[in-house]
């Protein structure tokens, strides 16, 4: 049975870079598919420069000439802050308890995951994988504490096809292709009057710029 990836993030706008560790995910875990969820109200950061309908509209436009990738609108439509936990729990329901599920992360949010609400029973729930930088030493597992890091240690698979094989509770660390593209470095372009053309998809800059987001009469908040 082949995993589900699952990529959140506020995508404040989504760009190429979102899109290309998605799909090198997608290859090298082999994964049935990509679930996009963009974030309503993340507990864990502040308030969004753009309100999430329009996260959600660029979000749609990015996904269309791609088969893989699925939009996943649950989160956006929550009145409270958005739980990860909350949100696999929910998949879980829906797929069932034998589909893989993999979600994938950058090295800097996965830092953070004692933080998050309930963050053990993620791994009852599904997989994580890391995604690092070709050419460079992870060094994720380093960065967190000493009790976590005992638990996560035990998590550790070097082989893809283990996802396969399990729901949940495997960590694999996969290489990506380093693109230094960012949501903040796009926001700050656009308020200084720049292009980011080639940064994101064309579609997702015409939207931006019909709807006026990003000027320099928006204050951005987060990343």
């Amino acid at each position: 049975m082949n995993p589900i990836g699952i990529l959140g993030g506020t995508f404040d706008p989504i760009h190429y870079a979102h899109l290309r560790l998605a799909e090198e995910a997608a290859d090298q875990l082999d994964l049935a598919s990509v679930r996009f969820i963009p974030a309503g109200q993340p507990y864990h950061r502040g308030s969004q420069s753009t309100d999430a309908t329009h996260r959600l509209a660029m979000t749609r436009i990015a996904l269309t000439d791609n088969p893989r990738f699925i939009l996943d609108e649950r989160d956006v439509g929550r009145e409270a802050p958005s739980f990860t936990v909350e949100t696999l729990n929910e998949l879980r329901a829906e797929l069932g308890k034998t589909v893989p599920l993999v979600m994938l992360m950058g090295t800097d949010a996965f830092r953070t995951i004692a933080s998050w609400y309930h963050y053990k029973e993620i791994f009852s729930l599904a997989h994580i994988a890391i995604l690092t930088r070709a050419g460079t030493a992870p060094d994720w597992l380093n960065a967190v504490e000493a009790e976590l890091r005992a638990e996560l240690r035990g998590r550790l698979v070097t082989h893809t096809n283990v996802l396969h094989e399990g729901p949940a509770g495997c960590i694999i660390s996969l290489p990506m292709t380093p693109l230094e593209i960012s949501a903040t470095r796009i926001r700050a372009l656009m308020r200084n009057g720049q292009s980011p053309r080639y940064l994101l998809p064309p579609q997702v800059l015409d939207y931006i710029e019909s709807h006026r987001l990003y000027t320099a009469t928006v204050a951005p908040q987060g990343g």
